[in-house]
């Protein structure tokens, strides 16, 4: 199983590297220069490199945020409005809280106000299905506007500054430390998020309730046999993926910008989709293909002068066409040879 994902995730990797060198080519640069400015521009110094680390801390979570749905046998293709959701609902908390409060108070309730956003949004297509066999995936995309527009509405009306797009600054207290990144935009939610990949891990892996949720993502009329109630899991995987999503606050607003401001991470969230794609819906692959594609998104502004800008989105695609397309030729080519 892990032989055949790895092989999987390197023939797509090598065909997005070779599509992106014929790409280069066609513009009129050497593939080399280009991918050597890129690697060089995003990992050969501590700027460029903690850039890196805050473009894909949103990612992991994301991304962990659509897996964790997937392996309860969900799709969430809400993370975006989640994220929106649990962005603003930490910058609320943020100002609420009084002006000296210590960040052992702060930080966990903003923190948790997010997540606790981001799971009732998610929750909401999880009871519909679980209660009248709603399908979620037109359920979370629809989801996903009306908490854009709900939050653009709330804060034009009552919660952004005079003739700004953004809140009032939050708390001191409630702002996470600087990774020291030679002043990038690097925090310390980027451990957050690493600690959340490894409690999923092991919520899935290593307690009755994760094995209750699997079994139900993998035959529900079974795991309903087995004496699990499943719609019970069905409206808690909803909810705790929604959380996920809500923890991007924490990257966003108490590492970044110390307020919420539209548009904010917009995007994010469908990006989640492809990294959890990427990263075949485990930790430890969701948080490495977060990171490729923080150091591609970086990369692109680095190799700008010399190809455009959105070749960089075009290896994004061909990564995620390359998966697909490879991932049911590596099971039947396994299956042949009898590795599973």
């Amino acid at each position: 199983m892990i032989r055949r994902e790895v092989y999987t995730i390197l023939v797509a990797l090598t065909v997005a590297a070779l599509a992106g060198a014929l790409l280069t080519i066609v513009v009129g640069q050497s593939p080399l220069e280009v991918y050597s400015r890129l690697i060089v521009r995003t990992l050969g110094d501590g700027y460029s490199f903690g850039q890196v680390i805050f473009k894909s801390t949103p990612l992991i979570m994301t991304g962990l945020s659509v897996a964790l749905a997937f392996h309860v046998g969900l799709f969430n293709i809400g993370a975006e409005g989640q994220m929106v959701a649990g962005s603003f609902a930490t910058a609320l908390c943020g100002m609420a809280l009084p002006a000296g409060t210590p960040w052992p108070i702060a930080l966990p309730l903003c923190i948790a106000a997010g997540m606790l956003a981001g799971g009732c949004l998610a929750a909401i297509p999880g009871l519909l299905k679980a209660r009248y066999g709603a399908h979620e995936v037109i359920n979370t995309i629809m989801l996903n506007f009306i908490a854009m527009a709900m939050v653009l509405w709330l804060g034009n009306e009552f919660l952004f500054l005079p003739e700004t797009t953004h809140t009032a600054d939050i708390v001191a207290g409630a702002h996470l430390s600087p990774l020291g990144s030679s002043g990038s935009a690097a925090n310390t939610s980027f451990i957050l998020a690493i600690v959340a990949a490894v409690l999923v891990h092991l919520f899935l892996q290593k307690t009755r309730l994760g094995f209750e949720w699997r079994a139900v993502g993998l035959n529900p009329r079974a795991a309903e046999n087995g004496g699990v109630h499943v719609n019970r899991a069905i409206i808690g995987g909803m909810g705790l993926a929604g959380a996920l999503a809500g923890m991007c606050g924490a990257n966003f607003v108490l590492g970044y910008k110390h307020y919420f401001e539209e548009g904010m991470g917009r995007g994010v969230g469908f990006m989640g989709i492809a990294v959890a794609l990427l990263g075949r819906n485990h930790p430890i692959g969701i948080i490495a293909a977060a990171l490729l594609f923080g150091t591609l998104s970086q990369g692109g502004l680095a190799v700008n002068s010399l190809v455009p800008k959105e070749l960089v989105d075009v290896l994004q695609a061909v990564i995620i066409l390359a998966v697909a397309a490879t991932a049911a030729t590596m099971r039947r080519r396994f299956a042949r040879k009898g590795v599973v």
